[in-house]
């Protein structure tokens, strides 16, 4: 009996909580697709990829940050480039999710751990419906994915032969879904990279911020709004989420229109149609999505630090993308105004904010600062670069935004690893990071007596 109590003591001294299943599966994703990506035939003509490379690249595809120390269209082959559309796939819906859908398929029954797994992979409230969450996601992306190569193709069969229009729009429609904003242009030479050709252009530019939208706000919004016409009503999140990531977009176009609107090398030159949507792509996508129609590195700095607390913000719970996330935010917005007013609780939308919830988003965004800054001063340091362009990459690599300012192309070895780290550690989140490190503490049987403290 003592030899069973201790192999069952053992086994449940090793097993592994659902967020270490979720940090071990997304490392072995990125191992298998540095290993893929090294190998000759993901390199175009006879050029060469460093094991360092392979693995920023693999890690920035799996994480959906979209930071390249390559010019992906120039020097993958068309297996690389699979390769990596692949890991922006697996990692934007989640590693969990593509699991889910193949035992779907097979008709195998989901245990609880496996849900378990799902609830922290989709920050869902529990596990009640999380399968047929799963399903919803696996449809939705697929469909939303699909409609945005559909239109990219037929726009792009208009400049260049119908099988690499149609190459392009699928890879295109899965990495600025995903919120990624690898891009294949760097493959011709008279086009400069991302989407800068088609500055002017209403209809690539409208797909392009449909996509990230949609990536963005998350499939639990998705899925309410998707039933809304029956239900009628929005989950208080949806809300949140949706009035949020509006104020941010309009607040953020403005901001962008009226720094940038005299500068020569960006919106100045551009019709006035050119400027109001490259002011509006740019507000939507510096959040996570990482695509750009002007040059980031021309623009002001002021409009350059303002891309920096927009990739700070990110998207919304349960999407591809990053940052400490748009609920978090307007969180920690309604206790500075609850503060203000004198109020003990933080209010939304006649809803009441649990105090855990509050103690969770300072929590996230006082360790997320502290990443960056630390991150940054270690960067500069180790990188000969100006100091706004470290805080930029540094931001946009833990943000999983993608937008640079062409510091990845220069990063050194000891740079490159560091930001991996960064990225992993902001696909996680720090707070789910800390869960896998840290055991959990024993319940306290008893109270401290109450101090105060004098704030301000």
């Amino acid at each position: 009996m003592g030899l069973l109590a201790m192999i069952h003591n053992s086994k449940k001294r090793f097993r592994l909580s659902p967020p270490q299943v979720l940090a071990i599966g997304f490392i072995l994703i990125i191992i298998a697709g540095s290993i893929l990506l090294s190998l000759p035939v993901s390199i175009a003509g006879e050029g060469q990829m460093t094991w360092t490379d392979a693995l920023f690249m693999a890690t920035s595809a799996t994480c959906v940050t979209g930071l390249s120390v390559i010019n992906t269209g120039a020097h993958l082959s068309t297996f690389g480039e699979i390769v990596l559309i692949c890991l922006v796939q697996i990692g934007g819906l989640g590693f969990m999710t593509m699991s889910t859908l193949i035992a779907l398929v097979l008709r195998r029954r989901i245990s609880f751990q496996e849900r378990l797994i799902l609830q922290e992979a989709m920050n869902h409230e529990s596990t009640e419906g999380i399968v047929r969450l799963v399903r919803k996601v696996l449809i939705y992306a697929l469909y939303i994915e699909l409609a945005g190569a559909v239109l990219y193709a037929i726009r792009w069969s208009f400049e260049m032969p119908i099988g690499k229009a149609v190459y392009f729009g699928i890879f295109h429609s899965i990495s600025i879904f995903n919120n990624a904003g690898f891009d294949l242009f760097g493959s011709m030479p008279d086009r400069p990279g991302s989407l800068m050709h088609y500055v002017e252009d209403p209809f690539v530019n409208i797909v392009s911020m449909l996509l990230v939208i949609l990536g963005g706000i998350g499939f639990i919004v998705i899925s309410d709004l998707l039933t809304y016409p029956k239900n009628k009503k929005l989950t208080l999140h949806s809300k949140v989420v949706l009035s949020a990531s509006a104020a941010l977009i309009f607040i953020g176009a403005i901001v962008i229109l009226i720094f940038e609107f005299t500068n020569t090398h960006t919106l100045q030159p551009l019709s006035a149609i050119g400027k109001l949507l490259s002011s509006l792509l740019q507000s939507v996508s510096s959040r996570s999505a990482g695509i750009n129609t002007i040059d980031i590195p021309s623009m002001r700095q002021a409009t350059q630090f303002f891309i920096i607390i927009m990739m700070f913000i990110g998207a919304s719970p349960g999407s591809s993308g990053g940052g400490i996330k748009v609920t978090t935010f307007v969180i920690l917005v309604g206790a500075v105004i609850a503060m203000m007013r004198g109020q003990e609780e933080i209010v939304l939308f006649r809803r009441r904010i649990s105090k855990d919830r509050i103690y969770k988003a300072i929590t996230f965004t006082l360790l997320s600062f502290s990443l960056i800054v630390i991150a940054t001063i270690v960067l500069t340091i180790t990188e000969s670069y100006p100091f706004l362009g470290v805080l930029f990459e540094v931001t946009s690599a833990y943000a999983t935004a993608g937008m640079s300012m062409g510091l990845s192309s220069q990063l050194t070895e000891f740079g490159k690893v560091f930001l991996v780290i960064l990225m992993f550690i902001g696909r996680l989140g720090p707070v789910t990071l800390a869960y896998i490190l840290i055991p959990l503490p024993e319940k306290e049987h008893f109270r401290y007596p109450e101090g105060k403290i004098t704030i301000g």
